[in-house]
């Protein structure tokens, strides 16, 4: 793979000529100090340029070494100033945490033990192996694949989280990125007594008073929400109710202080966790977190969408369900059900619309227009999450996981997607400089190369993707899902080598471009499946423009 050959060092940035030592230099050709040395390179024997020597030799390193200690005397002065507030910050996260951390501390000590035990078995195995113990192994539960078994031991916090690390290579190593990618997000069902209880509770009346019927079966079970089908007395509409599973919030507030209180402490200790800004992402993660827990704020999302379509007339080709408020609040979610199929689905569309293509140009500019026509986009159009209905329309569902992107952020998003279409890479690199944090000056022509050779080697892939896609002698659908999960592994290396060169510049982005980017690969996977000879970014049916901010807004308003 020709993206392999990049990582393993082929950087310009990596064969700067080495510079020449003018004190060196000088010191072999001159007598700068009191004749030490000839222009012939012999050394002078006269004791008092050696002296001299010695005295600026001894004085430089008590010179360093009191540097040294003025730097420590800083940092420790610094960290007593920092100690009450950060005593604080633990006393008030332990007394906000109460008796659940003590559970939470056996549950995760009963994970730590399970995938421990996976750990010693494969390291086991491994001795007897002629090529010794993998490096994966030698690293132990820090391993990227022990980690995320670790962590999907430790239930929705942790899974939520290897969630954020794979959706934010700007922050974490591609090695976590990539293997967290895999970290599925699936628990077993509540008991349906366990979810008529939190019914009840929730809206504070007889199930049957709003419900005609709930099947006790759930469509769906995930670390934070059950998913049962139902439908309305009276109106007899179908429905999805989404219930919060019991004692998850005491869980994600729990695990949450704990990260906190361990990102403090991190930072107090070393410095350089504060430059990183470790608990910044952390309160990131929290609030990420927290607000998928809150189905008030989801119901919001949904609305903010939902009027957006209305506004620009868009509600004949695409929609979200509808919330019914009056069956909703923070912890349960009634929702329309729609009924469709994933917009990878071949066989199952093609009955459904007679131009896959068209549906999928309806979908990508229903999602452009709402990046800055609605105060959050929906972040997560997986398959799942992305259907073409029975009535042909786009559905949008799940709208836990939103994002919100600043105007600075999107114009030079623009110019980026724009300069991937064109193949114009200085105009790539500039956009990128403009989007990332960094205070160092940038040789943007250097900068520039290092991204054409990541997407000009992307070429040689996708026609290797076409043709065994094209040799396929199974069924459609088999060829297809091929195709799915080889273009899943491209994109995502082409998304990581552009990260990680970036920072090999200096340049971190904000988390809202991975967010970006990460919607973008999805929609590229629905390109090739659906429209295999459209280039998303270049063709003139798909519109994406910064000018519309301010007019769907001020229709939306």
């Amino acid at each position: 793979m020709a993206v392999s050959s990049f990582r393993s060092g082929r950087l310009p940035l990596f064969h700067h000529p080495q510079l020449p030592n003018k004190a060196a230099s000088a010191a072999c050709t001159t007598r700068s100090i009191g004749g030490f040395k000839k222009p012939n390179g012999r050394f002078s024997s006269n004791p008092k340029c050696g002296r001299a020597l010695f005295l600026f030799a001894q004085y430089s390193q008590s010179s360093q070494a009191q540097t040294q200690q003025d730097r420590l005397s800083s940092r420790l002065q610094n960290n007593l100033e920092n100690l009450p507030k950060l005593l604080e910050d633990i006393v008030q996260t332990s007394i906000s945490t109460g008796p659940r951390g003590a559970l939470r501390l056996a549950q995760g000590i009963q994970a730590f033990v399970g995938v421990g035990g996976e750990w010693l078995a494969d390291v086991s195995r491994s001795t007897n192996e002629p090529t010794g113990i993998p490096s994966q192994l030698q690293l132990g539960l820090l391993s990227p694949l022990y980690l995320r078994k670790l962590f999907e031991r430790m239930g929705a916090t942790y899974i939520k989280l290897g969630q954020f690390i794979a959706s934010a290579p700007t922050l974490f190593p591609p090695e976590y990125v990539e293997e967290f990618q895999k970290c599925f997000d699936r628990a077993p069902a509540v008991p349906f007594e366990d979810i008529q209880a939190i019914l009840r509770e929730e809206l504070g009346r007889p199930i049957d008073s709003i419900y005609e019927y709930i099947d006790p079966t759930p469509i769906a079970s995930a670390s934070i929400a059950q998913v049962h089908g139902a439908r309305l007395k009276g109106s007899q509409d179908d429905v999805v109710i989404k219930v919060l599973k019991p004692g998850i919030k005491d869980i994600l507030v729990a695990d949450l202080n704990f990260i906190y209180i361990a990102a403090r402490i991190l930072e107090f200790l070393n410095p350089d966790f504060s430059r990183a800004s470790l608990v910044g992402i952390v309160k990131d993660i929290r609030e990420s977190m927290l607000e998928e827990v809150d189905f008030n704020k989801e119901a919001t999302n949904i609305e903010s969408f939902r009027r957006y379509l209305e506004a620009m007339g868009l509600t004949r080709q695409a929609t979200a369900p509808r919330v019914y408020n009056y069956c909703s609040t923070r912890r349960v979610l009634t929702m329309e059900r729609l009924y469709g199929v994933p917009l990878t689905d071949l066989d199952s569309i093609s009955s459904l619309v007679s131009s896959p293509e068209n549906s999928l140009i309806t979908a990508l500019n229903v999602w452009f227009g709402s990046l800055l026509a609605c105060e959050t986009f929906h972040a997560d159009v997986h398959a799942g999450n992305l259907w073409l209905l029975r009535d042909g329309r786009i559905g949008f569902l799940d709208f836990g996981i939103v994002g919100r992107i600043s105007p600075k952020t999107w114009a030079a998003m623009e110019v980026f997607l724009a300069s991937i279409a064109t193949e114009e890479y200085e105009s790539m690199a500039s956009a990128l400089i403009e989007m990332g944090a960094t205070n160092q000056n940038i040789d943007a022509k250097a900068f520039a190369r290092d991204l054409e050779k990541i997407f000009s080697s992307i070429q040689e892939i996708d026609t290797e993707v076409v043709v065994a896609t094209a040799r396929g002698t199974n069924t459609n659908a088999t060829a297809v899902s091929a195709n799915i999960i080889v273009d899943e592994r491209q994109m995502n290396a082409l998304f990581l080598d552009v990260v990680r060169v970036s920072e090999s510049y200096g340049l971190r982005f904000p988390r809202e471009f991975a967010l970006l980017m990460k919607q973008l690969l999805y929609f590229d996977r629905y390109t090739r499946l659906l429209a295999p000879d459209m280039n998303m970014l270049q063709d003139q049916r798909i519109t994406i423009v910064s000018n519309r901010r301010s007019n769907y807004r001020d229709n939306i308003r």
